[in-house]
């Protein structure tokens, strides 16, 4: 919820008590000219660690002339971030999701510290972008977001490729289908430079979100990283950001009911990834809305999937761009009735007005309704006696034969005994493998499992193998992967008594998860069931654990 605690800059610039603050900003270089203008905080999550941070020094240079053109005076931060793919399938993994809580406090704490009029917030990957919004959401000061961009896709003889086919094809090494040769040269073509990866996986989920949100000003989620057309929306971000301050529009003001519901429609009209059921559910708690899993069902069934990109299909960030863009999308489920004309955008309009001029350029890319993928969307939430609370699964990355399944349990505890099952080929066709305490608290951190279910794509069983968890999957899985399963094994959800050789009911056009065991012998079980300890039990990890909630309710810490 937001701090609800007004904040001005004139509170550190004006009146006599005031004199030794004001005597630090003229240690910055400010004179009485600055004193009298808005003070602008931008939030760089600039790295060297991360290829869609390390251009961000080049953005940020942008957004200050921005705001100095408008007549502010921009300050700039650090926020920390994340890097999902170096993070992968190792312990650091636990810290990827919890550091969106991180990232949301620094934003809170720069912003109240220093008592900033409007923010700036420039991140790109994974839970930065969130991060950044539930900041901006908490002190409620006018804010814009401009992300860095999505990567250009690579090219392999003349095919396109982006990260999820580098880990795909580890599955075809340790299985044989391919050479270590082929794997060298993919690797080296498919990240060909700076920003987010380019599918359609977390990070530019979340940057399209930014835009249906309202949040993120046209072409955020999709211009790519390299082009100038991204330095000139960095500068307008930062002009932007003083003329909100002088309308007094706010974070609250623009995100509300109806722009959470339209964020649901825009995510399931694209197939957007898994991680952004949470979030949502994240930003939408500390707007002060309601959310509800069975929200993201209703708003599925009535939105057709209008886009098919990476890793479902083969367009990347760079098409959608060049058919218009989010805004193109969004105008085609504008006209047909599946979006909220009248919420406001950080624009200063509201989304109909500002959708006015837009057009879908290619429509092999956005899909007009009458042809759409698919008739629903790509996000949907299973419910049954495995997952009471729900889980999560990307329905429009899931292969037809997969819709409806029923195979016999494979437990696993942990990722590493899983893929070490995968090497050695013990993953048996037609069964449901399952990896458990992998949540909030068990994880802790739900660490995400690109490696695992990328592996058994890449060796032929995404047919014929679905895979459970009550951790989360990268926005690059693909495949029958179900996520997110609620009340998760460490609390003693229904997942931690599954044993080997049970057999397990998927029917996602049923939206059903159901563990096919009687009754009594599950209530034998949970009355055996002992809590684990918890994996860390000093430094952050340790406090995570201890404040945060299920995944259901977006795995919030406060």
């Amino acid at each position: 919820m937001a701090t609800n605690v007004p904040m001005k800059s004139d509170d550190i610039k004006k009146g006599v008590t005031r004199a030794p603050h004001r005597a630090l900003l003229r240690a910055l270089g400010l004179g009485g000219r600055e004193m009298e203008l808005p003070f602008i905080g931008v939030a760089n999550s600039f790295n060297e660690v991360i290829p869609g941070h390390t251009h961000l020094r080049g953005l940020t240079e942008a957004v200050k002339q921005g705001i100095w053109a408008a007549g502010g005076v921009p300050f700039e931060f650090g926020s920390i971030g994340v890097c999902d793919g170096l993070a992968m399938n190792h312990e650091g993994m636990r810290f990827s999701l919890a550091s969106r809580e991180l990232i949301a406090d620094e934003i809170e704490v720069m912003s109240m510290g220093h008592a900033f009029d409007g923010l700036v917030l420039i991140p790109n990957c994974d839970k930065i972008v969130p991060g950044m919004m539930m900041g901006a959401l908490r002190v409620n000061i006018p804010s814009v977001v401009v992300s860095g961009g999505p990567m250009l896709a690579g090219d392999l003889r003349g095919a396109k490729v982006d990260l999820h086919n580098v880990f795909e094809a580890v599955g075809g090494v340790l299985t044989g289908k391919i050479g270590e040769e082929e794997l060298e040269e993919l690797e080296s073509c498919a990240c060909p430079g700076c920003g987010s990866c380019a599918g359609l996986f977390t990070a530019n989920s979340m940057n399209c979100l930014t835009e249906a949100l309202g949040l993120g000003l046209p072409g955020n989620g999709t211009i790519p990283a390299v082009h100038a057309a991204r330095i000139a929306l960095a500068r307008e971000a930062g002009r932007r950001a003083v003329a909100m301050v002088g309308e007094g529009l706010k974070p609250r003001d623009i995100i509300d009911a109806k722009a959470i519901r339209n964020a649901l429609a825009v995510d399931s009209s694209m197939g957007c990834s898994t991680n952004t059921a949470l979030h949502l559910a994240a930003i939408a708690h500390e707007a002060g809305v309601g959310f509800s899993l069975a929200e993201v069902n209703e708003i599925t069934a009535a939105t057709p999937h209008l886009c098919s990109l990476s890793p479902a299909g083969l367009h990347h960030m760079e098409d959608l761009n060049r058919a218009g863009g989010v805004q193109a999308l969004m105008k085609t489920l504008l006209d047909a009735g599946k979006l909220d004309g009248s919420a406001r955008m950080a624009t200063g309009l509201s989304l109909g007005d500002q959708l006015a001029a837009a057009g879908v350029i290619d429509p092999e890319v956005i899909h007009p309704v009458d042809r759409a993928y698919h008739a629903t969307g790509g996000l949907v939430v299973l419910f049954g006696n495995l997952a009471p609370a729900g889980a999560v699964v990307k329905e429009s990355a899931v292969l037809p034969e997969m819709m409806k399944h029923q195979g016999p349990a494979m437990v696993f505890e942990d990722e590493p005994e899983l893929v070490e099952a995968i090497e050695a080929g013990r993953i048996a066709p037609g069964s449901v493998v399952v990896v458990r305490y992998q949540g909030p608290k068990g994880g802790p951190g739900m660490p995400e499992m690109l490696t695992p279910t990328a592996a058994i794509a890449g060796a032929g069983l995404d047919r014929e193998v679905a895979l459970i968890t009550d951790g989360r999957f990268s926005g690059a899985t693909r495949g029958a992967s179900i996520g997110h399963v609620s009340p998760e094994a460490f609390s003693g959800g229904p997942i931690a008594l599954i044993r080997d050789g049970d057999e397990i009911g998927i029917d996602i056009p049923a939206r059903s998860l159901n563990l096919l065991v009687d009754e009594e012998e599950l209530k034998a079980r949970a009355a055996a069931w002992r809590p684990r300890e918890p994996r860390y039990s000093t430094g952050f990890l340790s406090r995570y654990v201890k404040l945060v909630n299920g995944a259901e309710q977006g795995a919030v810490t406060g």
